[in-house]
């Protein structure tokens, strides 16, 4: 394994950012190779200590001779948002200095070549630490961007040009669904990993080999020892199930077996009112049309001061806040429906 440190220097003079970049070299040439990445959105740790339980599986199959494929690792890949504080509440998720989101705004490319990529000699830190991330994952074979939502399912964003190939990534990984996306008009960092391989020759775009996907683990909160162990014997299984990992130990998991859901059917369910959330649901949960969802409590002690919000459609709880205070508008939870949504979006569900 090979450790090196990537440098960024800051938006004021003496500031700069580090962050590590660990590296297996595969033996074999003509294997797959593997970047994986952890909190883009600095405060979403579920990835983090996922990756720190898979390093010594790494390290074993290096000693033992057992990659096959080039495999990068980069388990903090935000340093930026890490050391962000305000009020003594960390904000990860958006950049202080642009108010914009770290994982948007990523270049997203006609074709997979770096010489493509934006000159950022004259641009803010975020957007060299985005260029960076890209150009040292493009080219690679499977790219998974881990993060996790507020609570949640497991669950994977996939681009639909990748589905039913990634069906075995899903099984491997042990998720309990798959959103499929189309379009992305605001520079995920999934979508400056898939998008450069759309319009290029079929034997360049190898989608029956490319794996892209951002990684939802569960919820903010679910950071423990077992859950890491448990993801980690996932991302490993992925790896021997496409080749860059050898071990016949491992064994194939059969047809993934969780949803599958079109964004477009998802509900994000907006706030009628600003006030306390009294959750009826909870992820995983099966829900019918009509079905109470949750309560606003606006006003509280009045008469009429509380706001019932219902399913509009059948399916079930893929996602729901963490915090329980609400304003008008914010979005209470994500509803994976049967059918289309009659608020459906294209590209992201939220900033």
């Amino acid at each position: 394994m090979q450790k090196t440190i990537e440098r960024l220097a800051g938006d004021a003079e003496g500031t700069i950012y580090e962050f590590p970049v660990f590296r297996f070299q595969g033996k074999d040439k003509k294997a797959p190779s593997a970047y994986l990445q952890a909190a883009l959105h600095a405060g979403e740790l579920p990835g983090v200590v996922a990756i720190d339980a898979l390093m010594p599986m790494l390290s074993k199959a290096e000693a033992e001779g057992r990659i096959r494929g080039p495999i990068t690792i980069v388990p903090w890949a935000n340093p930026i948002g890490r050391a962000q504080y305000h009020f003594g509440e960390h904000q990860g998720r958006f950049s202080l200095g642009t108010r914009t989101n770290f994982n948007r705004s990523f270049p997203l490319l006609a074709a997979p070549d770096v010489r493509l990529l934006p000159d950022t000699t004259l641009g803010g830190a975020d957007q060299r630490l985005k260029t960076r991330l890209v150009q040292l994952s493009l080219g690679t074979d499977i790219v998974l961007d881990l993060h996790c939502d507020d609570e949640g399912l497991a669950y994977l964003y996939i681009h639909t040009s990748l589905w039913p190939h990634m069906a075995d990534c899903a099984a491997a990984m042990g998720v309990d669904a798959v959103v499929l996306w189309s379009e992305d008009a605001d520079g995920t960092f999934e979508g400056a990993s898939i998008m450069p391989y759309q319009n290029v020759p079929a034997n360049v775009a190898r989608f029956d080999r490319r794996v892209v996907t951002t990684v939802e683990y569960r919820g903010m909160l679910d950071v423990d020892a077992a859950l890491a162990a448990s993801d980690a014997e996932g991302l490993y299984r992925l790896l021997v199930t496409r080749g860059v990992i050898q071990n016949p130990s491992v064994a194939k998991l059969g047809t993934f077996a969780g949803a599958v859901v079109p964004l477009e059917n998802i509900d994000m369910m907006p706030a009628p009112r600003a006030g306390a959330i009294l959750y009826d649901v909870k992820p995983g949960d099966p829900v019918k049309k009509g079905d109470r969802l949750a309560t606003i409590v606006h006003a509280p002690g009045e008469i009429d001061g509380r706001t019932e919000v219902f399913a509009p459609q059948s399916g079930f709880i893929l996602t729901r806040r963490s915090r329980r205070i609400i304003r008008a508008g914010e979005d209470l939870l994500k509803l994976a429906g049967d059918k289309r949504s009659d608020d459906a979006r294209s590209g992201t569900l939220e900033d």
